[in-house]
């Protein structure tokens, strides 16, 4: 995986002319297409006053978990500490909401506006501890930049 390359991409959608939702989406079906073992690519965001997320754009299978709390699963948890979460096997996590039984692995960056979390970027793989320090940096760029929409 070059970095940059997939950077320069991110920030072509980021400065066009797109509606924020139109960006969300363009970005999650460019990291399913460029990148192999990205099965699943969405965005959560908190749900106005309440403590917990809503799913907004992805790309991959639909998923019943439209709406999680605060504290339950990867995303929800991301929700309360504020930082990353890498789960390289899913089966190792009790507090797992498990979105198929094809999912291996799962990934969860927080973005940040103005210090306070506001969403996330969750990736799904179908391979297992498939995730790196690369894949990191990368999420963590790109949700830089999509907090620069919000």
């Amino acid at each position: 995986m070059k970095i940059t390359v997939l950077q320069r991409e991110i920030d072509v959608i980021i400065a066009s002319k797109s509606i924020k939702e139109e960006k969300l989406q363009a970005i999650c079906d460019f990291l399913e297409n460029e990148i192999s073992y990205y099965d699943w690519v969405g965005f959560y965001f908190k749900n106005g006053d309440k403590e917990e997320l809503k799913l907004a754009q992805f790309t991959g299978e639909p998923t019943e978990h439209t709406i999680i709390p605060f504290g339950k699963g990867i995303c929800g948890q991301v929700a309360v500490s504020n930082k990353n979460f890498v789960v390289q096997d899913v089966t190792a996590q009790e507090n797992y909401i498990s979105c198929g039984w094809k999912v291996k692995s799962e990934i969860v960056i927080p973005i940040f506006v103005g210090g306070e979390n506001i969403g996330q970027i969750d990736i799904d793989s179908h391979t297992a501890n498939t995730f790196t320090e690369k894949d990191e940096q990368l999420l963590e760029y790109i949700c830089q930049k999509v907090a620069t929409i919000i």
